[in-house]
């Protein structure tokens, strides 16, 4: 285990794991003494790795969590005015449902004008946070994997220019366990691959590398070339069921406003070209930084389905888009308050079904759609 005592943060790499089997560990200061964050924890946790299922059985069923825009209010460097955060409860909400995993899908903290300028300052959001027992406690749930939007970047719609960005990497490598941070395949940044039973995750960064869609001298992009080269590689090469790509902002969304991908109308198509070129299926974009929750669907031109699920906020402010002119939304399915989804997965290999439900903070469920690939 190494500790930093200025940041308050641990990482442990354990090694010697078995598949399939239920691990119980605690928590100890080096003079062995349990470390109580509150009062109220259980000193003990646990954790379960994942089935050896390849070549034995059909996939588990396991179901997964996701959501975006967590915000957290902190009266001394808010701005004034009515709390943009509220109904904390929803991450004891998350916990009832018992997820196999957790995905944040950006905006998991909200930086404030005060913290873009330090390390401590930007360490500080994460462990403000933090302190919060409801979503301290769902952090030992289950697995917890995520990706970055602006607000947990830099400043709001920062790109690829905001000078302090290594801060924010180094932060978020030290509060999130993702599997890899960018590398020589994607570039610099926090883009990551995982897969999980039959399905895979393709996590990708929408800030690093990001232009201006309008800057004279600048090729617009959102994810840089190396990054999509390295998408499309991977999405052809993957033999997941269902292959989820995870970013900040909506891709199928029609209404080209704010930071949705229509702003990058090019880039888009060429996203969605090579899935259809390349016959690619079971694609579903899991996005957030909307504020609000919908589902968009897309026949490309060879008949293949492509979806978008965005969720959103966990606890920020919410909006309602409902009169965006978006071509694809499939109906009944905005919600314009704080909510989270679970994904759920069973059924046979050849069979594999995908029920998408959108909770409420109250825990009441809004909505229900059930995905296969015939």
């Amino acid at each position: 285990v190494v500790a930093d005592d200025i940041y308050r943060s641990a990482v442990a790499n354990l090694a010697f794991l078995e598949p399939g089997t239920r691990y119980h560990y605690q928590i100890k200061t080096q003079d062995k003494k349990k470390l109580f964050v509150y009062p109220s924890f259980d000193s003990s946790y646990v954790f379960t790795t994942e089935t050896l299922w390849q070549y034995r059985t059909d996939p588990p069923t396991f179901r997964f969590a996701l959501g975006s825009c967590a915000f957290i209010n902190d009266s001394i460097y808010d701005r004034p005015g009515k709390p943009y955060g509220k109904n904390y409860t929803i991450f004891n909400e998350i916990r009832k449902q018992q997820p196999d995993m957790m995905l944040w899908m950006g905006d998991n903290i909200y930086l404030r004008e005060v913290d873009f300028e330090s390390r401590q300052g930007i360490n500080y959001r994460y462990l403000h946070a933090r302190k919060i027992p409801s979503l301290a406690a769902l952090l030992h749930t289950c697995p917890q994997y995520a990706i970055w939007d602006d607000h947990d970047y830099g400043p709001n719609d920062a790109n690829g220019s905001y000078v302090h960005k290594d801060w924010t990497l180094e932060a978020f490598k030290r509060f999130w366990a993702n599997p890899s941070y960018g590398g020589p395949a994607t570039g610099d940044g926090i883009t990551t691959h995982f897969a999980m039973n039959d399905v895979e995750f393709f996590m990708l960064d929408n800030r690093y590398h990001r232009t201006p869609e309008n800057a004279f001298g600048v090729k617009p992009t959102i994810l840089g070339e190396q990054q999509i080269q390295w998408l499309i590689t991977a999405l052809k090469t993957s033999k997941a069921t269902y292959k989820f790509v995870v970013m900040g902002g909506q891709f199928l969304n029609t209404a080209a406003k704010f930071e949705n991908y229509s702003v990058y109308p090019e880039e888009r198509q060429l996203l969605l070209d090579a899935i259809e070129k390349n016959n690619i299926k079971g694609v579903i974009f899991l996005t957030g930084d909307r504020h609000c929750t919908e589902l968009s669907e897309l026949t490309l031109p060879n008949g293949l389905k492509v979806y978008d699920l965005t969720v959103s906020p966990l606890t920020s402010g919410a909006y309602d888009n409902s009169k965006e002119e978006n071509a694809l939304r499939v109906d009944g399915t905005i919600v314009a308050e704080q909510n989270f989804g679970i994904i759920a997965l069973e059924g046979p290999v050849k069979e594999r079904k995908l029920t998408i439900s959108i909770f409420k903070s109250t825990g009441e469920k809004a909505w229900e759609k059930t995905i296969t690939l015939n």
